[in-house]
């Protein structure tokens, strides 16, 4: 690929090797995704200036119907606040929620130029893991992350920030952090975002990115 058709992909695309980074936190009944509940979980897209700095975009979550015969842990419960049963909970089932969301990962994808997603989590993996088994368990096609590859805020913080606590990596950062709306998948997600945005940026102060070499070629 010539220098000129990579100067021609969007700043988002150069970035990250032509994956768009997308931030996912859940909520669940439990650690095993292939059988705990699965009971909310927020994304954040994440958009970039002209600069080639990263912000915060668009904010999806959704509270969830455990799926049939789901196990919920009293302990998860109890940690969270939630109560899967409740008639004000408004939740939507695993497939309705997860649609809507996957369509605008994709949109977001194209808008881009980028090849597919990766999730952006704070300790990645669990998140990863759980929306996978939702996926499987509804049979989505096109599903638009990446099949194993994550970036994990917890890890990039410690390197960072030398913190790895999601509230204490905020703080470190300057970013504000009310515990008493942590355990929320959207606000978790959103202070996720955050912090991943603040690294990012910083390691661009820093020297990190130079545009004019960054390489997206696949290997």
């Amino acid at each position: 690929m010539s220098q000129e058709e990579k100067l021609e992909k969007t700043l988002m695309a150069q970035r990250f090797r032509g994956f768009l980074p997308v931030v996912v936190d859940v909520e669940t009944g439990g650690f095993n995704s292939e059988k705990d509940a699965l009971l909310e979980i927020a994304m954040v897209t994440l958009k970039m200036d002209d600069e080639g700095y990263l912000h915060p975009d668009e904010t999806l979550s959704a509270d969830i119907h455990p799926f049939d015969g789901a196990n919920l842990e009293q302990e998860a419960l109890d940690f969270t606040g939630i109560d899967p049963f409740d008639p004000e909970r408004d939740a939507e089932f695993e497939i309705d929620a997860l649609t809507g969301m996957l369509q605008t990962v994709r949109r977001e994808i194209k808008k881009y130029g980028c090849t597919r997603a990766v999730l952006v989590g704070h300790n990645a993996h669990f998140d990863h893991g759980f929306l996978r088994a939702a996926i499987d368990r509804n049979d989505i096609k096109r599903d638009p992350f990446h099949p194993f590859s994550s970036f994990d805020t917890a890890s990039i913080a410690a390197i960072a920030l030398g913190q790895t606590v999601l509230a204490k990596s905020c703080k470190t950062a300057g970013i504000d952090f009310d515990n008493n709306e942590a355990h929320s998948a959207a606000y978790d997600t959103y202070k996720t975002a955050e912090l991943f945005c603040f690294i990012v940026n910083r390691n661009k102060d820093l020297g990190g990115w130079p545009l004019a070499t960054a390489d997206t070629d696949e290997e």
